[in-house]
């Protein structure tokens, strides 16, 4: 997932790290060769005389060459920030792997820091800055770029979430992993970057990821022009998940949505055969379910959630494929995992994990659907609540007002943002929708489409739409 930090050169918030004498020199004299460009210039000026374009163009390519050939130099002289590695990408093209030290509490910044993990893909200066989080760990390397950064051939900072990875406080107190702490984490990298990156700053993410840009924006709405928040569920109350029952009972057509029901009901009926598959799997990767509370359950809780998982990541094009109940047993068991991915109920996955689904039982809120068509097949009350996934030694206190917070802002101040949702992607039945305070913004469906849409997926005139939007507010 993500490398290691390495101790060497970490300093506290606010301070440089040191700067070596052949760097300094080096730069030294490629800023000499700049300012000697501007004093032919200036002594031109100051003579009356007038400079002709040739002579402008040339101070101009000097001062932008030297600032692309210095701009590792530029990014360690940040304080706080350090650069871990730097990796080949394409010609024009560099890509560093760094760490930023914030604050773990930034109402109280001196009661200690950690490093955030990151990465910037740099192309000029002059172009167009993307800010992306996944929502999670820094899991992508250098040839990922964003569908913004891809369409504004921009910059890409890829950051990792407070608590996720190696982005993590030691100790790590919990009370601090909130939506609040990591906008400011984004706002002061934010505020790091934009003295090197003086252009137009887009923030853009997925999922969490698209959650995490919505927030950014709400605490600090004018540290970026624009923002593209894909398939980001918007629950404003907790207690109340009819709108996921409804949906899951409209999308795609009645035979898939049956035969889906069907699926469900015959995994539950070969319960113990698909079990005993789960536990050899299990065993053969040394996995265990300590936290769910057994094998039995976590595969009670995949099966459950195996509609919601098709329709955002299978499909439409997918229905044909979903067995019927003569098919074998290590058929079925193979689809259901393909489906729902056994792996993701480990006690493992559920530890990598446990920071997002903190996050869920305290302030994002998480569903839980009705499956009236498995009664008399479930044996665990209560399974698909959170509460399943954290330890119980670790106290949910949930939080009702944070996301009509979140949602009374879009609608009553929300500007140049971009909600792009797939049509049968069930994180829609919970969407987020602008209100007559929202300004510049759009709301854009794409047809036949699951939890990967994007501007592309989107019809041709709403695309165009979408990524004129996107051109001006990145002023491209």
């Amino acid at each position: 997932m993500t490398n290691a930090i390495n101790d060497q050169g970490r300093g506290d918030i606010g301070t440089a790290p040191p700067v070596r004498c052949g760097r300094a020199m080096r730069r030294g004299g490629r800023r000499l060769a700049v300012l000697s460009v501007f004093s032919v210039v200036l002594g031109l000026v100051g003579a009356g005389t007038a400079v002709p374009a040739r002579a402008q163009a040339a101070a101009t390519g000097a001062v932008a060459e030297a600032d692309e050939s210095d701009i590792r130099a530029r990014i360690e002289a940040i304080p706080g920030m350090r650069v871990l590695d730097e990796k080949p990408v394409t010609p024009g093209v560099r890509y560093f792997d760094l760490t930023y030290r914030q604050p773990n509490d930034h109402q109280h910044p001196e009661r200690g820091s950690f490093e955030q993990r990151l990465s910037l893909r740099h192309v000029s200066t002059r172009r167009p800055m993307v800010l992306y989080t996944s929502g999670y760990d820094l899991g992508a390397g250098p040839s990922f770029r964003s569908e913004p950064t891809t369409l504004l051939d921009g910059n890409q900072i890829y950051t990792e979430q407070r608590y996720f990875g190696t982005s993590r406080p030691e100790p790590a107190d919990l009370s601090h992993l909130n939506i609040r702490q990591a906008a400011a984490d984004h706002h002061r990298l934010i505020q790091a970057l934009k003295p090197i990156y003086r252009g137009s700053w887009i923030s853009t993410g997925g999922s969490k990821g698209g959650m995490a840009t919505v927030y950014h924006r709400r605490f600090y709405p004018n540290d970026v022009d624009g923002s593209v928040v894909y398939s980001a569920p918007n629950n404003t109350d907790d207690r109340d998940d009819t709108a996921y029952d409804d949906f899951l009972t409209r999308v795609g057509t009645p035979e898939c949505r049956a035969a889906l029901q069907t699926v469900q009901r015959e995994a539950l009926v070969r319960r113990e055969e698909m079990v005993v598959r789960y536990g050899q799997w299990a065993q053969a990767n040394g996995q265990t379910f300590d936290t769910l509370g057994g094998i039995d359950k976590a595969f009670e809780l995949a099966v459950l959630r195996l509609p919601m998982m098709f329709w955002m990541y299978a499909g439409e094009s997918k229905c044909a494929d979903v067995p019927t109940p003569a098919t074998s047993a290590d058929e079925l068991y193979a689809w259901v995992d393909g489906i729902s991915r056994f792996a993701v109920y480990t006690d493992s996955s559920v530890e990598f994990f446990m920071p997002y689904f903190y996050q869920l039982g305290t302030q994002l809120g998480y569903m839980q659907v009705a499956t009236p068509h498995l009664e008399g097949l479930l044996r665990y009350p209560g399974i698909q609540e959170v509460r399943s996934y954290v330890p119980r030694e670790i106290p949910l206190r949930f939080e009702p007002g944070v996301m009509r917070d979140i949602d009374r802002w879009v609608r009553s101040r929300g500007s140049e943002i971009l909600f792009v949702y797939g049509e049968n992607d069930p994180v829609r039945a919970e969407p987020f929708r602008l209100g007559p305070g929202s300004r510049d913004a759009q709301v854009q469906v794409a047809p036949h489409t699951g939890h990967g849409a994007r501007i592309a997926t989107l019809a041709p005139e709403d695309a165009a739409r979408a990524s004129a939007a996107l051109r001006r507010w990145a002023r491209v």
